[in-house]
């Protein structure tokens, strides 16, 4: 019975501690437990949210130096919300780079 016990508990901590966090209620705590968001990149956040809240990932991005694509998959991962919405990504994307692409010729007749 008490190992039934403890298994459940273990299994609630570790749901509760992967619980989504909104950017737009965090607090400066809840954010730094984002693997990768330290006191800098919070404290960046919050200021900016003062300002008013973030309509979506590519506000956030924009908004926040040292957001970028590839932060923002990673701490999407992590449970890290805008709105309730994970990161989609492709937010901004740019054309591959390297041989232009050729227009096609029209069909002669």
């Amino acid at each position: 019975m008490l190992k039934k016990i403890l298994t459940t508990t273990a299994l609630l901590f570790s749901l509760s501690s992967f619980a989504a966090v909104d950017v737009n209620k965090a607090s400066a705590a809840e954010l730094d437990g984002i693997k990768g968001i330290g006191p800098s990149l919070s404290g960046k956040i919050l200021k900016e949210r003062n300002k008013g809240n973030y309509k979506d990932w590519p506000d956030l991005m924009h908004r926040v130096s040292g957001m970028g694509e590839k932060s923002s998959a990673k701490f999407s991962a992590q449970g890290l919300t805008v709105n309730g919405s994970g990161y989609q990504g492709g937010a901004a994307v740019e054309p591959a780079k390297g041989k232009p692409t050729d227009k096609p010729k029209a069909a002669k007749s």
